[in-house]
């Protein structure tokens, strides 16, 4: 650039060869004058106007203030040449703040070129949104950066852009970014086969997820499926690969994205991710020689440890994590004892035994005395969070030892760390008040108040610490040279309980005065106004001390302090009146126990280590710290008879296969795809999937085992299922109709009440279906209670634009259902036992006849099978009437009996349908889903 603007060459040679900063002033204001008059003149061309601003930002570079070319400036971004606007936009963003007027001047000219067919332009106006980014542009020109975003058509390297420069939007402005509305279509992109766009969207949905979890909750199963490519399937570009580590900025950010969420309940997704976990840790065994291979590998490594503390701490994963730690904590590299640290500190926060790294207490506590305070700094806070009732003396102790000689940058942290420790391990009230004494006599100017605050609510609310805490505060005393705060806690302590020590030797109320009141003097204001309000106290209990203290009293009177003085003329008079003892002594009253509080030590902590970046998933301290930012507990799929489940597998499997989307006999009842409500906007909440067509198919989908579940012009959705008592396998094909990929494929399960059913994927759904090709997901199910809405499956996917349907899966609580054979006595016997309501439930609905006005046995006696109910012939006289019997499997609940009449009435046109069961709720469950399918399953 300077090479083609030999006024800007000339300029900057001149500046350079001042040898003095008169003459460099000199210069610039000569060519500042310049640059005024020729703005001032107009009638400048682009080239011209170009090298005017080069020299005003090359001026404001060097500190100078400028205050002219802000319109030029504006004007070139809107130049149709790449170097005019590049200088313009550069001026744009060095010159201008975000509240800056000259940017409403602007943001027309960057929305037309965020909308410009040019990938330079894009990123030119990119670039000046994330370095501006005040609010009115971040509210101006987010749609468009979200539009440039997920476009089809933009280019990789527009689209890293574009992330990052809305993920600087929302740092800045969160409120401008409608993060719940664009979750589906921005964590689509987690999909992209460019790993470099990946890494850019991975950053701006751990940033959104961390305020919109349940939003973005989809995140979950692509992260796993991407770290699962990348480790295990080895999926990934050779450019992408660092010192032979598959990307390992993605792998860091993927672990540490699953670390804000709860381990997922899904056995699949948990299974997949123990693996990866496994791999990662297996390649780390060993340490290469090479440094820059060893850094990636070590990056990658500390996050799959805290993601594994995070998932289970009891897991073999942890256990192989915390030998790998012990080895780290004692290497020569100073970074790596830093992680190693770091990491313990969270196993210890979070772990139920702190055996493992107790082990290694020797190594962490000679970590103190590193030769790198980032290192000490760790040490401090992995003793913090392992330290418990059987080791907390020992630690104590050597936190004590070590704060005499520790930086000044630590010592207020150890000394609010060593109170919190102290109060929450104390074996003894002795042994407290001994270390916090000792520790403020340490401490000096890094004891705040909230410190001695606490040691006095502890002795005033303790009746038997009371006489101890007075003789050891005295003790301290003594010392030649005393803090102010432990005078603080002398004066606090012997007023209220210096009388229970009046008696004996070496304790007399005038030695308890002459040693606090020498300390007097070396204190502030405010501490002398709390040694008067003690010397008051001391009047009502030590009369014979009362003439010194009436001394202090007026003396105190005329100094010029308002607060000392003030107290010393109330204090005079009070201590003056020879007739009122009474009221002496009521004013002078013990004070009464402090009601029960949170110690302020943990907030100060806490607000210490407040979150400045990504979001804190754990906090340093014991379990019980983190008890509220457990993660659930993932929940096992216990199935009864585990070897049957797994034997009968692939034979479920086997029957599973092959469904024929394109057979004529799936493509059963009446209308053409066109007819069903287009797919959801990419933008929306996903609904559900609701019209003629869908609901009809659910219905007759819940009495068989087989048929199309949805379709429209693009997708197909098609069902196969088998259940065998309270376990079910359902198979969800899902058909490409179109001659173009189906990207970002998305498909979750929404189950209502995860206590009474579960439905899990047997692995992760795949994310592409090729053109005009079928992918199959088997499901597992489990009935564990009765149930009464069943699951949603939710899909999405990118067919030029962000799709998403909703549709409900046919799993109904009569799939659960199973044989039962009974002679007629045994039938009326059982009906007459379960007795009426609530157990009974009943319901008349109309029905249809066939062409000749005759009943429709056979699609009655179709239904009521399909539902799994045995249908006992010869049990009623009617031969029209259907009799059906069934017992319902659950997991948890057991088993449940049904028996069921069906009476229809061809006159009446009238069918009466009645359910007794066990449970009521079955039997209500039942009599709706098969008066349901009778009223609108398929005519003859």
């Amino acid at each position: 650039m300077a090479t083609s603007m030999r006024g800007l060459t000339q300029f900057i040679a001149d500046i350079r060869g001042a040898r003095v900063r008169e003459l460099e002033e000199k210069r610039i204001n000569k060519e500042m004058a310049n640059i005024r008059k020729k703005f001032k003149d107009g009638n400048l061309d682009g080239y011209q106007k170009k090298k005017y601003v080069a020299k005003i930002i090359f001026t404001y570079i060097l500190g100078y203030k400028v205050d002219v070319g802000h319109m030029e400036a504006v004007n070139l971004i809107s130049s149709s040449k790449y170097s005019e606007k590049q200088i313009g936009y550069l001026a744009v963003t060095l010159l201008m703040h975000e509240n800056s007027d000259f940017l409403r001047l602007v943001v027309n000219s960057i929305r037309k070129d965020l909308d410009a067919n040019n990938e330079v332009d894009n990123c030119l106006a990119l670039h000046a949104i994330a370095n501006v980014g005040g609010s009115e542009m971040a509210e101006a020109l987010a749609e468009d950066v979200h539009r440039l975003l997920i476009s089809p058509t933009s280019q990789s390297f527009v689209k890293k852009k574009a992330a990052l420069t809305l993920l600087r939007l929302y740092r800045k402005h969160p409120e401008v970014i409608p993060a719940t509305e664009w979750a589906l279509r921005i964590v689509s992109i987690m999909d992209d086969q460019d790993l470099g766009v990946v890494v850019c969207v991975t950053s701006l949905v751990m940033a959104l997820a961390q305020d919109n979890l349940d939003a973005y909750s989809v995140c979950y199963t692509k992260a796993v499926d991407r770290l699962n490519r990348l480790v295990i399937e080895h999926e990934y570009a050779a450019t992408y690969a660092y010192y032979k580590v598959p990307t390992p900025w993605l792998q860091v950010k993927l672990l540490r994205l699953l670390q804000y969420y709860p381990p997922s309940e899904d056995p699949t997704i948990g299974s997949v991710l123990y693996q990866v976990l496994q791999a990662i840790m297996n390649n780390c065994a060993e340490p290469s020689r090479n440094v820059q291979h060893n850094n990636a590998q070590h990056a990658i490594l500390f996050e799959a440890i805290s993601l594994a503390i995070h998932l289970d701490t009891n897991s073999p994963l942890v256990g192989t994590a915390a030998v790998l730690l012990a080895r780290f904590i004692s290497s020569k590299e100073t970074n790596v004892r830093y992680l190693g640290l770091d990491t313990l500190a969270h196993l210890a926060a979070r772990a139920d035994s702190l055996e493992a790294i107790k082990k290694h207490q020797s190594t962490i506590i000679l970590s103190l005395r590193d030769k790198d305070i980032s290192v000490r700094r760790r040490a401090l806070d992995l003793l913090y969070s392992m330290c418990d009732v059987d080791n907390s003396e020992l630690i104590v102790g050597e936190l004590l030892r070590y704060l005499k000689v520790a930086d000044y940058a630590l010592r207020e942290e150890m000394v609010l760390k060593i109170a919190i420790l102290t109060e929450k391990y104390a074996n003894s009230y002795k042994w407290y008040v001994d270390t916090i004494l000792q520790l403020i006599s340490a401490a000096g100017d890094h004891v705040g108040d909230e410190v001695w605050y606490r040691v006095v609510q502890i002795v005033t609310n303790t009746e038997d610490l009371q006489e101890y805490a007075a003789k050891v505060v005295f003790e301290h005393l003594k010392a030649p040279s005393t803090h102010e705060s432990l005078v603080k806690v002398g004066g606090y302590i012997l007023g209220e309980y210096g009388h229970l020590i009046a008696n004996e030797a070496g304790y007399s109320p005038l030695e308890q005065f002459q040693l606090l009141h020498s300390k007097s003097q070396y204190c502030v204001a405010a501490t002398r106004s709390l040694l008067l309000s003690t010397y008051i106290k001391w009047v009502n209990v030590f009369p014979e001390i009362k003439p010194q203290l009436l001394n202090i009293f007026d003396r105190y009177r005329h100094v010029l302090d308002s607060e000392l003085q003030q107290r010393a003329c109330e204090f005079f008079a009070l201590a003056s009146r020879s007739d009122d003892d009474e009221l002496l002594q009521n004013i002078c009253e013990e004070m009464p126990p402090f009601p029960p509080r949170v110690s302020a030590l943990l907030g100060r902590l806490n607000r210490k280590h407040g979150d400045t970046e990504d979001k804190r998933t754990w906090i340093h301290g014991g379990k019980e710290a983190n008890l509220d930012r457990e993660a659930t507990k993932r929940k096992t799929f216990l199935v009864e008879n585990n070897g049957t489940a797994s034997s009968d597998n692939q034979g479920i499997m086997d029957s599973l296969a092959g469904l024929d989307m394109s057979s004529p006999s799936i493509q059963a009842i009446g209308s053409s795809p066109q007819e069903y409500p287009p797919p959801l906007p990419s933008d929306n909440t996903p609904r559900l999937t609701i019209g003629p067509n869908v609901d009809r198919w659910f219905e007759k989908l819940t009495y068989t085992a087989e048929g199309v579940l949805y379709e429209d012009i693009q997708i197909q959705v098609g069902i196969k299922s088998r259940y065998q008592g309270h376990i079910g396998q359902l198979a969800v094909y899902l058909g490409n109709k179109v001659s173009a990929p189906l990207t970002s494929f998305t498909t979750t399960v929404h189950v209502n009440d995860p206590e009474a059913l579960i439905v899990t994927f047997a692995k992760i759904p795949p994310s592409t279906i090729g053109p005009r090709s079928q992918t199959q997901q088997l499901l597992h199910i489990e009935c564990k209670k009765t149930f009464t809405t069943p699951p949603i499956l939710t899909v999405s996917f990118l067919a030029g634009s962000h799709q998403t349907i909703a549709i409900r899966l046919p799993v109904v609580i009569t799939k659960f259902f199973e044989h039962v054979k009974l002679g007629q006595s045994d039938f009326f016997e059982r009906w007459k036992l379960i007795g009426g309501p609530p157990r009974e439930a009943q319901s008349i609905f109309p029905i249809d006849l066939t062409l000749n006005d005759q009943l429709d046995l056979p699609k009655h006696r179709l239904i009521v099978s399909g539902h799994r109910l045995n249908i006992l012939d010869d049990i009623d006289p009617n031969p029209s009437n259907l009799v059906a019997a069934g017992v319902l499997h659950m997991s948890v609940d057991g088993k449940v009996g049904c028996l069921l009449r069906l009476e229809p009435n061809r006159e009446a046109k009238l069918c009466r349908l009645t359910s007794r069961s066990t449970s009521e709720e079955v039997a209500a469950e039942v009599l709706k889903l098969i008066q349901k399918a009778l009223s609108t399953g398929p005519r003859s």
